[in-house]
């Protein structure tokens, strides 16, 4: 099926588009009360998109992180983030729950991973986080789905 032949589904259901985007917004503002910092959740935007192959995501996310002050370096080894020496506890605490519910397929979020995020986030940050990645894989899969195009 070429992109032609694809449905937009933001654009078949505007306002089912519009309660994500209204729902995208609520995350983030539940991540700034609950004082996480804006790179972190670009960061978590861009793990998430990273993890789905989501390039309209990917593009996206990383200009955001970028205009917001984010370090090229730490976004390159982002993938990496268990051994790069460059993330907080915080950080990598987002991270690894937002991987782990972004591969909810793959055995759950264990309570390793749960017990992980809890030791170092608030239950503000760690519920502010879990909405994030749910909002992201859901943005993810509308691009992919419909094959939103990845321009210059």
């Amino acid at each position: 099926m070429t992109n032609a032949q694809r449905v937009n589904v933001g654009k078949q259901h505007p306002a089912a588009y519009k309660a994500l985007i209204a729902l995208s917004r609520e995350a983030e503002e539940a991540a700034t009360r609950a004082g996480l910092d804006p790179l972190l959740v670009e960061l978590v935007k861009i793990r998430t998109s990273q993890i789905n192959g989501c390039a309209f995501c990917l593009r996206m996310h990383t200009r955001d992180a970028l205009q917001k002050g984010e370090s090229p370096d730490r976004i390159a080894v982002l993938p990496g983030w268990e051994e790069a020496g460059c993330f907080s506890e915080t950080d990598r605490a987002a991270l690894r729950l937002a991987e782990a519910i972004t591969r909810v397929s793959d055995g759950h979020v264990s309570d390793a991973d749960h017990g992980a995020a809890a030791a170092a986030l608030t239950a503000d940050q760690l519920s502010a986080v879990t909405w994030l990645a749910t909002v992201m894989n859901a943005f993810n899969r509308i691009a992919i789905t419909s094959r939103f195009p990845v321009g210059d």
